[in-house]
């Protein structure tokens, strides 16, 4: 029996202590440090008295004790709602027009949404105070030239063009969802309401939108809340215009001295806001109520608009001309301007705004460097913690993947400005004290944009069949040497779009390194909003137009590995 028993001890131990369980136990423990912890610590620090840990009530007093602070929420809330009405009215009309009609220059329309979708928020909200500054913008100075007016047409900094800077970034969100919902639907049962005597607009009204309207929801909540935590946009045109939102508010809680706990009691209520949202858009897009938008057949016919195609075609310009065409000529302008105020002219023009940040300013420099190989290690850290997780989940290697999966994917239902507050609150002080630190700001973009990365990857290998890992296992390989020799040689052009959808957005992102940012982790994104602040709008142009170069030159590979609008559609 003793001989026996003691056979028995081993095998158990080594079934006990599997590779897979020891993955498991890694990922799940990173997904703790990146993900878990903050969140945790976030929570009860709203709760905690600072010197002594107590458990208390006053960090929500201080947070929601002034009325300007209930008022700011409000105004997020009113704000995010008036953006997503906007948004939709720009997106939904070209998505139609774009996918269901014989609108002339397709290709163009989809392009430029693509610049809009891009171009940093708070990029773009330059721009436009270039164009419609109180006097000074262009399309101010040029109504007061035509019609003689002492003031010009337009003011940017007020909260109508808040709302509309806003928008003309969220729109493609929601272009997205509808275009590829109306795409993917029959267009029978259209032809059938016209062969029935029902005319155009009818048919779109009763038809069409009831089809797509769980699609256009769901980009409608995604783009609620991609305002509610906007803070680039907000900094550069509401806090001038003296509108406060809750992102600024929370801003605030982080001049000297720094007011942590009161900043997270304050930012507990996005969550919930969040949550709830992203409940009523998984209800939404659960629906089985549109069966024909995930069905194969069925035909789609293009409906032909005869003269009309070319409004539609004027309107989808007119919009992206917003968005991209006339800012994106505003910025040209002052980048290559010694003074944007003197308009257009030969003694104007100058390289010297690119030659300082390139060449003459170290810092600058720097902080470029720092942009590119931060976003560059967070996009490598991000693929390879999303495919082991991804790999574990889809291959079903143990029975908890389900924990997995939900930490993963929880970043998505957190505001990043949120995630960054509890990062500050778990890792900047002691016994870590990351703050300032490289390493924070790395960790916690991988934490912000993990979804993107883990989404992209667990496609890709539902796609891959699994038997030729088995058949590597079959021949003596290990689980290692299969995913080595198999998974990753198969997936490398997955996994390299996986990579450019992580390091794009890491490379303009603002609402996390605002508040984990150092003197010496300074990076682009930060240097933009201190420069607009400082008014050198010129090297702020300039700036920008680099980044945008970068980033169209990396769209373009991915263009060339993934197909179009790998960007839109994968992110």
């Amino acid at each position: 029996m003793s001989v026996a028993g003691s056979g028995h001890a081993p095998g158990i131990a080594r079934r006990r202590v599997q590779p897979a369980t020891w993955a498991w136990l890694a990922v799940f423990a990173a997904l703790v440090f990146l993900v878990a912890a903050p969140v945790a610590r976030l929570l009860v620090s709203s709760i905690q008295d600072t010197e002594t840990g107590a458990f208390t009530w006053h960090n929500y007093a201080i947070a929601y004790g002034p009325a300007r602070n209930y008022a700011a929420l409000g105004t997020s809330l009113l704000y995010a709602a008036e953006v997503t009405v906007v948004s939709a009215i720009f997106a939904v009309p070209i998505a139609w027009g774009v996918a269901r009609t014989d609108m002339p220059a397709k290709s163009l329309i989809r392009a430029l949404i693509l610049g809009a979708f891009i171009t940093p928020p708070y990029l773009g909200a330059i721009g436009w105070i270039l164009l419609a500054g109180p006097n000074a913008g262009w399309l101010n100075q040029a109504w007061m030239a035509l019609t003689g007016a002492p003031h010009g047409l337009v003011d940017i900094y007020s909260f109508g063009g808040l709302v509309l800077v806003t928008a003309l970034y969220a729109f493609p969100y929601i272009f997205v969802f509808t275009a590829d919902a109306l795409e993917r639907v029959s267009s029978e049962m259209e032809e059938a309401a016209r062969i029935l005597g029902s005319g155009t607009l009818r048919t779109i009204l009763r038809v069409t939108l009831p089809l797509v309207t769980p699609a256009i929801l769901g980009g409608a909540i995604v783009v609620f809340l991609d305002t509610v935590a906007l803070f680039g946009t907000p900094a550069i045109i509401a806090l001038p215009a003296r509108i406060k939102v809750m992102t600024l508010v929370l801003w605030e809680f982080f001049e000297f001295p720094v007011r942590a706990e009161a900043a997270a009691a304050y930012a507990v209520p996005l969550i919930l806001i969040t949550v709830a949202l992203f409940a009523a858009q998984r209800a939404i897009l659960g629906r089985r109520g549109y069966v024909a938008l995930t069905g194969k057949g069925g035909s789609r016919a293009e409906l032909r608009l005869g003269a009309w195609r070319w409004a539609m075609f004027g309107y989808g310009l007119l919009v992206v001309g917003l968005a991209v065409i006339l800012p994106f000529a505003a910025l040209a302008q002052a980048a290559f301007s010694h003074a944007w105020g003197r308009g257009f002219s030969w003694d104007n023009l100058t390289l010297g705004n690119f030659r300082y940040l390139l060449f003459t300013d170290p810092a600058a420099r720097l902080t470029i460097i720092h942009s590119f190989v931060y976003s560059a290690a967070t996009a490598f850290i991000a693929v390879a913690l999303a495919l082991a997780i991804a790999y574990i989940v889809s291959r079903r290697l143990t029975r908890r993947t389900g924990i997995l999966t939900a930490l993963c994917m929880a970043p998505l239902v957190i505001p990043g400005i949120v995630l960054a507050i509890g990062f500050y609150a778990a890792w900047a002080p002691p016994p870590l004290a990351l703050y300032g630190t490289a390493a924070l700001l790395v960790l916690g973009y991988t934490a912000r944009f993990l979804p993107i990365a883990y989404t992209s990857c667990m496609a890709s290998l539902r796609s891959l069949n699994p038997e030729m890992e088995e058949a590597v296992r079959i021949l003596g390989g290990s689980q290692l040497r299969a995913i080595g020799s198999v998974v990753v040689p198969l997936l490398k052009t997955s996994l390299v779009g996986t990579w450019l959808l992580v390091f794009i957005p890491a490379t303009r992102e603002l609402s996390t390194a605002i508040f984990l940012v150092g003197a010496k982790t300074r990076v682009i994104s930060v240097m933009m909003l201190d420069l607009s602040e400082n008014g050198s709008f010129e090297t702020l142009a300039a700036l920008g137009f680099f980044l945008l170069g970068v980033t169209v030159v990396i769209v373009l590979a991915g263009y060339k590995l993934l197909g179009r609008d790998f960007m839109l559609r994968r992110s």
